[in-house]
């Protein structure tokens, strides 16, 4: 009686997905370290490589260009991981519109605000340096500040859903005050120029939101 033929190993596409997660991070993690020490355009998609231990077509592969291992470790230090999940959907930002109280919102807005910053540390300074001389670089910059921007909005629209906003102020001008309390430049000015501690920027970040754009209650 002939033997059956034994069925080939199922594939195991969830460990081979961990595994190039795993690899996209620790590129990420030699490129950042490259750009803070020798800056963004004197790192080349080698050295990149080099550092992170990796075949140079793994870098290419994974990222295309050198602008793309950039948007990458934006999106890593914004985000948190290298899932391909928008802030928007992430759960640190939905529990914040999910929130029924309009100052524990700006409360757990600011704590966001200050946690990602804190996870970013060089990379905003590096993503300013780059942007002037990599047009691909600029562009991020760009839709960084008007994605950031947007991501405030979400929140504005729900405290005017909520009847919170203070009279007269409207979305608009409302998401320039909550986008600018929140701004990269604010916590660098404070933190890294001033000497402000983390915590002592989260506090105020959200007691100045709270004044600008809340009703009295």
């Amino acid at each position: 009686m002939p033997q059956a033929v034994k069925g080939k190993r199922p594939y195991n596409s969830r460990r081979r997905q961990e595994q190039a997660e795993a690899t996209r991070r620790q590129i990420l993690e030699a490129a950042q370290k490259l750009f803070e020490r020798d800056g963004y355009a004197a790192t080349t998609m080698a050295a990149i490589a080099e550092e992170a231990g990796v075949a140079l077509k793994t870098v290419y592969l994974a990222f295309e260009t050198k602008s793309g291992v950039l948007r990458g470790l934006w999106h890593l230090r914004l985000r948190g991981d290298v899932a391909d999940v928008p802030v928007g959907e992430r759960d640190w930002f939905r529990a914040v519109l999910e929130e029924p109280d309009p100052v524990r919102q700006l409360e757990m807005n600011a704590r966001n605000s200050r946690t990602v910053k804190v996870r970013m540390g060089g990379l905003l300074a590096i993503l300013r340096g780059a942007a002037p001389v990599d047009r691909d670089a600029a562009d991020l910059y760009a839709r960084m500040q008007s994605e950031y921007r947007e991501n405030q909005r979400v929140v504005v629209e729900s405290l005017r859903a909520k009847g919170a906003l203070r009279d007269g102020l409207d979305v608009e001008r409302a998401t320039d005050i909550l986008w600018t309390l929140n701004h990269p430049d604010v916590w660098h000015a404070l933190t890294a120029e001033r000497g402000w501690a983390p915590e002592e920027y989260e506090q105020w970040c959200a007691q100045s939101a709270r004044a600008q754009l809340l009703a009295e209650r």
